[in-house]
């Protein structure tokens, strides 16, 4: 466990110390490998009142259980059937859904994967700081207590049961082209290795891994939940209920946060 899944942990002992029912939201920020749906997720931890993150990435297997691609003889990181341990998310979200608390054996590798800040405008960012503040304060003296989990994930809406924890699914389509120059910027990625002793390794693509296995591998994790199959521009075909759809070039970071703040207040 990091030390931001802390407020997680001291909201929900504190709602039991205080006698008051949990209500835990999870909101799923999905989308491509360099979409920016962690950027989306940290600035809505930072509008929602004791929230957390939840990384995807960290379900990831062991190094050494990360399949072989049976063409190309490389580690294949992003095939849904492979890149994820399914049955080890399952379990911890459906935990963090019942009770309110991350699992005590979860740690997250996701301070050593440095992001390219995505500013938002500050005033709707306080504002709606103070609406989330009110919102919480509200469902407390009802003797609720929220606590939001924000699920970040490449993968995240493949698996039926991972889905079905979800109370909100949020995801955020970027142009290919886009995508790949984004991955070809950055200088490689932390793996979540089980360890004791040791936090990530640093993956860095061989050649012509994007085109070979993560582009391939997004589109046939995808296409199942948008009409036609098109993953650059087809909507929602209703197979994963409620997904609200963003066009990451279309829709700046601030009209994101700005729509995905009004959908979450609906919810409370």
């Amino acid at each position: 466990m990091s030390e931001s899944d802390l407020p997680v942990v001291d909201a929900a002992a504190r709602a039991i110390e205080h006698g008051l029912k949990l209500k835990v939201i999870l909101v799923g920020v999905g989308g491509a490998t360099s979409s920016g749906k962690t950027n989306l997720a940290k600035h809505l931890r930072s509008i929602l009142p004791g929230s957390v993150i939840i990384h995807q990435d960290d379900f990831a297997p062991p190094l050494e259980q990360i399949p072989i691609h049976p063409i190309y003889n490389v580690q294949d990181w992003d095939s849904a059937e492979g890149a994820i341990d399914w049955p080890r998310m399952v379990d911890s979200l459906r935990e963090v859904k019942r009770t309110g608390k991350i699992p005590p054996e979860h740690y997250s590798h996701d301070h050593l994967n440095a992001q390219k800040d995505v500013p938002v405008d500050q005033e709707p960012l306080k504002r709606w700081q103070e609406t989330f503040q009110k919102a919480e304060e509200e469902h407390r003296q009802r003797g609720e207590q929220l606590i939001w989990v924000l699920v970040d994930g490449f993968l995240l809406y493949w698996h039926p049961e991972v889905v079905d924890t979800l109370d909100v699914r949020i995801f955020l389509r970027v142009p290919e082209e886009v995508l790949k120059q984004r991955r070809h910027e950055r200088h490689g990625y932390h793996t979540a290795v089980q360890s004791d002793y040791l936090e990530g390794s640093l993956w860095r693509d061989p050649p012509h891994y994007w085109e070979h296995i993560v582009w391939p591998a997004y589109v046939a994790a995808h296409k199942d939940m948008l009409e036609g199959g098109d993953v650059e521009h087809g909507k929602s075909n209703g197979k994963v209920k409620g997904l609200l759809i963003f066009e990451g070039l279309e829709t700046s970071m601030s009209e994101t946060v700005e729509a995905v703040c009004l959908k979450l207040l609906e919810v409370v």
